[in-house]
């Protein structure tokens, strides 16, 4: 066995390439898929990830049963922690359940691609730039899509606004009803300790062109972390007006406090 088949037997165990064997997505001769999903770098970033969900954060997840097996999908969760760890965190959990897994697409922020090499790695493991014409095509190809519709307002708050749902946009409810696409809230506790922020330096942030630059504490802290996903909502394509599509985005919101309100119920301790 040479020396990169024996690295590569270490970080990606038979029982990671079996997992992965079965959600496997298509891509073309370059090994890509068109938004640059790559099938081998997702299972180094799977065993990465694997050690994140299982020893650091000592995940919970709960109903992740519920998330359709197939189909158009927009896993619609609370945003936080500085990082994206949460997506990282919700997409471990789909991909690591035992009947019919799926590696659900992740929608980024546009300042990350913008950060050399990472964001090829983010796109590589399946993320994809947050926006809607991306978001439109993952579900006309009937993938399973994770968005946070707080956007920056919720991964930039501040500690002492923390589990407080900032403003909803409702594109992703016009997406839902366009693509007839399932709808899962999924509420995260415990990413809002990770990297728990008292301050958020706007000038400097204007300046180097970024959403936030947070005075935060310089580390990843080993919070444990709860998800909860939560009954599938399907809402009709008819066409409404813009009061009842917000009325509908509120249905999400609320079921999304409640799975927050459920995680808090369940924790002991940040740690």
């Amino acid at each position: 066995m040479s020396l990169t088949s024996k690295i590569k037997s270490a970080l990606v165990p038979s029982s990671l390439e079996a997992q992965i064997r079965k959600i496997s997505k298509p891509i073309g001769s370059l090994g890509y898929d068109p938004w640059g999903y790559n099938n081998e770098t997702i299972k180094y970033g799977f065993s990465f990830t694997r050690l994140l969900y299982e020893k650091y954060f000592r995940v919970e997840a709960h109903g992740v049963e519920k998330v359709p097996a197939e189909g158009p999908v927009l896993l619609i969760a609370n945003h936080s922690g500085q990082l994206p760890l949460d997506g990282l965190l919700i997409g471990y959990a789909l991909a690591s359940r035992n009947d019919k897994p799926r590696i659900p697409r992740a929608m980024i922020e546009r300042f990350f691609p913008t950060v050399p090499y990472l964001g090829n790695l983010l796109n590589e493991f399946g993320a994809v730039l947050g926006d809607p014409v991306n978001c439109a095509k993952m579900l006309a190809n009937n993938e399973a899509v994770i968005v946070f519709p707080e956007g920056v307002r919720g991964s930039g708050k501040l500690y002492r606004d923390r589990y407080q749902l900032k403003r909803f946009g409702n594109g992703f409810m016009h997406l839902a009803m366009k693509y007839r696409a399932t709808i899962v809230p999924v509420g995260v506790v415990g990413c809002e300790e990770t990297i728990p922020a008292i301050a958020n330096v706007k000038p400097l942030a204007k300046l180097l062109g970024v959403p936030y630059v947070p005075v935060a504490v310089p580390a990843v802290l080993p919070a444990k972390v709860h998800l909860n996903f939560g009954d599938p909502m399907i809402f009709d394509e008819s066409e409404i007006p813009e009061e009842q599509v917000t009325e509908r985005v509120e249905q999400v919101k609320a079921a999304i406090s409640e799975l927050i309100d459920k995680g808090l119920s369940e924790r002991k301790g940040l740690f």
